[in-house]
């Protein structure tokens, strides 16, 4: 199996949300992760970061990131969207409910490959 260090955009400290449950599913999988929400603190063993802390660490994370996972509304997207293209990832992917046609298009314009997909899914199907 590939290891593909992935960025959880949206990350929740609450057991219930999908994107912790996507967190601890990805380190079963052995990938590396950065988790991304609002609130900073640990779950599964797990830091999550501000944004803030992360935009601030967005240099250092450039070139690293093979996947984009999203756990952000669309209405909430915009102020994220330079941040993840900035971080040239080699995927973003689109989880139930974040789908966002602008979005799209800006990944699009700088040739980043999306999936509209959800992560769950696609780790235990072995199409992550």
């Amino acid at each position: 199996m590939i290891i593909k260090p992935t960025l959880v955009l949206g990350a929740s400290l609450k057991p219930i949300r999908y994107s912790n449950i996507a967190i601890q599913r990805l380190q079963q999988y052995n990938h590396p992760i950065i988790a991304v929400g609002l609130k900073a603190g640990i779950t599964h063993g797990q830091e999550v970061i501000t944004f803030e802390s992360a935009f601030a660490k967005a240099e250092t994370h450039r070139n690293t990131i093979d996947t984009v996972t999203l756990y952000i509304s669309p209405q909430r997207q915009d102020s994220y969207m330079e941040y993840v293209v900035s971080l040239k990832p080699k995927r973003v992917v689109f989880n139930p409910g974040t789908e966002n046609p602008e979005f799209y298009k800006v990944l699009k314009e700088n040739n980043i490959p999306f999936e509209i997909a959800c992560t769950l899914v696609l780790l235990g199907t072995n199409q992550y």
